[in-house]
């Protein structure tokens, strides 16, 4: 499989879910400004979105967005318990957070990123989100995990997401469960390889 990514970016969800999977894999640097690959490529024939993350199967086809993509990898190695089998509830519960963090955290960074957003809308969208990120360390009492004692695609997720928190310093204190939840993600071999091949400090 191929994993299409930009150092940094959402695409580091599913990088981290590879590695955890022990799936072979190459990764391929995309420049979305331009929309091209490291090797000169047309990005946009790949991806007509122009986005990353884009996971191209062994026979050709493409898939495309984060919740999709670590769903797909970890169902390939159900043994590494990144998500749970269809007969159980934990899984939908797993594919909940997903969409939580996709929904309620990812989507909302944009505001932060984005020139010409006003000042007062950047206040709001940073209040909302550190209210969220409350909610997260609340549901982390008595957790290692997101969902108890494995580690799993969402996980993944919200560790790519916290660090974007962190680099626009959102305030996390008091939230003592989440970051050290954050230091114990970090410590995996799979999330530190992960960083090291998008040339990512921890």
């Amino acid at each position: 499989m191929k994993l299409y990514f930009k150092s940094g970016a959402c695409s580091l969800s599913p990088h981290i879910v590879l590695h955890e999977s022990g799936l072979d894999f190459t990764v391929v640097s995309v420049d979305l400004t331009s929309k091209k690959t490291e090797q000169n490529g047309d990005f946009l024939a790949i991806n007509p979105q122009g986005k990353v993350p884009a996971l191209e199967l062994d026979d050709g086809t493409i898939l495309t967005e984060t919740v999709a993509i670590v769903q797909y990898i970890a169902d390939q190695k159900p043994d590494r318990q990144l998500l749970a089998p269809t007969d159980c509830l934990t899984r939908y519960q797993t594919l909940e957070w997903l969409n939580f963090i996709a929904t309620a955290l990812h989507e909302n960074f944009y505001a932060l990123y984005r020139s010409g957003v006003p000042e007062e809308y950047r206040t709001q969208v940073r209040e909302q989100l550190q209210s969220k990120f409350h909610r997260i360390n609340e549901a982390l009492e008595g957790k290692q995990w997101l969902m108890g004692q494995h580690f799993t695609v969402a996980d993944a997720y919200l560790f790519t997401v916290m660090r974007w928190a962190k680099a626009v310093k959102l305030d996390f204190t008091g939230l003592d469960k989440l970051t050290t939840w954050f230091e114990r993600v970090a410590e995996r071999p799979a999330v530190a390889a992960a960083l090291q091949a998008e040339g990512i400090q921890g």
